[in-house]
């Protein structure tokens, strides 16, 4: 679960009395301290943090219109950045000239779909997956039939609606429009609830929790082509934010639309990293929207809704011709994981939230600063009150296989450090994404499921060498 603090110059809050801050104040209204005395971190650009080898060819992307928000598109050949030993990163090659890529017109349309875009498929509670088309509506979870050994459900409570579903609970009596059993009054799963999905090559699962009502996450997972018929995986992951309005809609919005752009860009030969901060974009783009659209809570009425508007994070990540590329605005992350276990594993995403915030600016150690209760306060998510979008990308390209875990705090919140997640992922996860994914899940719940729970496994694998052309 985030929460979104009042924008700020610097910081959200006064670091000593906790006070919320209005842009441009150099003393607290409230203990008027100094904050010019705060030192306030730089803002990094963004750019790759690990060197990447061998030069990457792609050819060059079609140009995209900016569209209604004020961040540029990201090209990784101008991102400055150095590797861990302060060497200038090398420069990615782009192809420009060349065959026209498979599936793809000379005008840069697509013309023929590499793969298939899937959102997060609707599941009851119970531990049976259901997949349903991703583009039709998710219909109502229906109960799984009793084993044949199982004696004979009751007969429907007298007055049931005909057609109408079966109660889970006690099998008896018909689920009415408001979601309640009418022969015991028990609340039905509602598709949300518990969703889980597995392609090929990346598994997710989002739960609920112990302590939600609703379940606020979303995920879309997906398989492509590359131009030259190479395989593309991408994850998404979203958080809905929960002090704001209709933050369920919010983060199904993201990440259908992060979802789409990628599929969109990757098979016609947009860089990875380019077409992962335009998917970003893009998810802010169908957030904003949001706020414009009647809601359910009568929202569209209040002249003030942009103040509160639906919000939500997102993180994701794409694996594609042995590079690993991250992006992410809010505070979900991304791990990687090795097979062996006896090399490090690594948190590839920074938080945009409060306690990040003190630590780079100095003023906590992070056992402190994720110790206070103002610890998930977010200070950056994608939303119409979001006072800039500033999406944050890096790409890796790691020398060993593993699995990349992208996860909302749910997660993470059990397992923070990125050796705490190496511990509790089974060592197999990259043979068996989904049910690692759903150990995740079970560890969280174990926990005690405070939040919602969203996690997506990606498998990343290294040829051995002499294997083959890379």
């Amino acid at each position: 679960m985030s929460q979104k603090p009042k924008p700020s110059h610097g910081l959200t809050v006064c670091p000593d009395c906790a006070e919320p801050l209005e842009s441009g104040d150099r003393f607290c209204g409230a203990c008027g301290h100094d904050l010019t005395a705060v030192p306030v971190a730089e803002v990094e650009p963004d750019r790759p943090t690990v060197a990447i080898g061998t030069p990457v060819a792609w050819p060059d992307a079609p140009p995209r219109d900016p569209g209604s928000l004020s961040t540029a598109t990201q090209h990784p050949g101008d991102l400055p950045g150095t590797d861990s030993g302060g060497r200038d990163l090398p420069t990615m090659a782009v192809r420009t000239d060349g065959p026209v890529p498979p599936g793809a017109d000379p005008a840069g349309e697509t013309t023929a779909g590499s793969g298939d875009f899937e959102l997060a498929a609707p599941d009851p509670r119970a531990a049976v997956r259901v997949d349903p088309a991703p583009a039709a509506p998710a219909p109502a979870p229906t109960p799984s039939p009793a084993p044949a050994a199982a004696p004979a459900a009751p007969a429907p409570a007298a007055g049931a609606a005909p057609g109408s579903a079966l109660c889970v609970a006690c099998r008896a009596g018909r689920v009415d429009t408001d979601g309640y059993c009418e022969n015991c009054g028990h609340a039905q799963p509602r598709e949300r609830d518990h969703m889980e999905r597995e392609l090929g090559s990346v598994a997710a699962v989002s739960d609920r929790g112990l302590r939600h009502h609703r379940n606020e996450d979303a995920f879309a997972v997906s398989a492509t082509t590359l131009p030259d018929g190479s395989p593309a995986t991408l994850a998404i992951v979203c958080d809905g934010v929960s002090s704001a309005t209709r933050p369920d809609e919010a983060s199904a919005a993201a990440a259908e639309a992060a979802g789409a752009s990628l599929l969109a860009a990757l098979p016609r030969g947009t860089h990875p990293q380019q077409a992962m901060h335009e998917a970003i974009v893009a998810a802010a783009e169908a957030v904003n929207s949001l706020a414009e659209e009647p809601g359910q809570d009568g929202a569209e009425h209040d002249p003030h809704r942009h103040r509160n508007a639906p919000a939500c994070t997102i993180v994701g990540s794409v694996v594609a011709d042995g590079l690993l590329v991250v992006g992410w605005v809010g505070d979900s992350r991304v791990y990687w994981v090795p097979d062996d276990r006896a090399t490090p594993a690594a948190r590839l995403t920074e938080d945009d939230s409060w306690a990040a915030q003190m630590v780079a600016a100095g003023l906590m150690n992070e056992a402190e600063a994720y110790a206070d209760e103002r610890a998930h306060a977010i200070t950056g998510w994608l939303g119409a009150d979001a006072y800039e979008l500033e999406p944050h990308t890096a790409a890796f390209k790691p020398d060993r296989s593993g699995v990349v875990v992208v996860c909302t705090d749910g997660l993470w919140n059990y397992a923070e450090g990125a050796d705490d997640m190496a511990r509790v992922i089974p060592a197999d996860a990259s043979d068996r994404p989904l049910h690692s994914a759903q150990v995740l899940v079970g560890h969280a719940l174990d926990g005690g499921g405070h939040d919602n729970i969203t996690v997506a496994l990606v498998p990343f694998t290294v040829a051995p060498q002499g294997a083959g052309s890379a």
